[in-house]
């Protein structure tokens, strides 16, 4: 199972001379179309690195390219996988073909939340733990934990 957060349509700009989507556009996709989604749920997005000066950053992320998109095609952007502990984001993204159905690629991302004025790490605040808490409560039946890399990474 999965949490949709987002469906994206494949533009020519970012295939290349092989007739498919480039890897880094797959990144691109999972960053903007999965990921801020998903920071903005948690007041972590562009709006909190603007007026907070508070945000996270990916320190590490591990990708992977199961089968090839090309020009026109949608995909799916969907959540598998969510925790954090005080200070540390560890998500789980798939990217899903909209029509064959099947898995395109995947991302595991460990993120550290920043505070941009000292451009620390910083913990977060009770009101985004709670918001975290309560969205992983909703949502863990439907979490997957197989295949994790970076699991061993939280602090908890």
């Amino acid at each position: 199972m999965s949490i949709f957060l987002s469906k994206q349509k494949v533009i020519k700009d970012w295939t290349d001379y092989n007739g498919h989507m480039n890897v880094a556009y797959y990144v691109l996709i999972f960053d903007i179309y999965g990921a801020e989604i998903l920071m903005n749920k948690f007041n972590m997005g562009e709006q909190s690195a603007k007026t907070t000066k508070k945000s996270t950053m990916v320190v590490e992320s591990h990708i992977t390219y199961n089968q090839e998109v090309t020009e026109g095609e949608e995909v799916d952007v969907n959540l598998l996988y969510f925790d954090h502990d005080k200070k540390r984001l560890l998500y789980k993204m798939e990217m899903v073909h909209k029509e064959k159905k099947y898995v395109a690629s995947t991302i595991e991302v460990l993120s550290l939340y920043v505070d941009l004025g000292q451009r620390k790490v910083s913990e977060f605040e009770n009101e985004k733990i709670k918001i975290m808490e309560e969205f992983i409560m909703k949502n863990k039946s439907t979490f997957n934990s197989k295949d994790l890399k970076f699991c061993n990474k939280l602090k908890k």
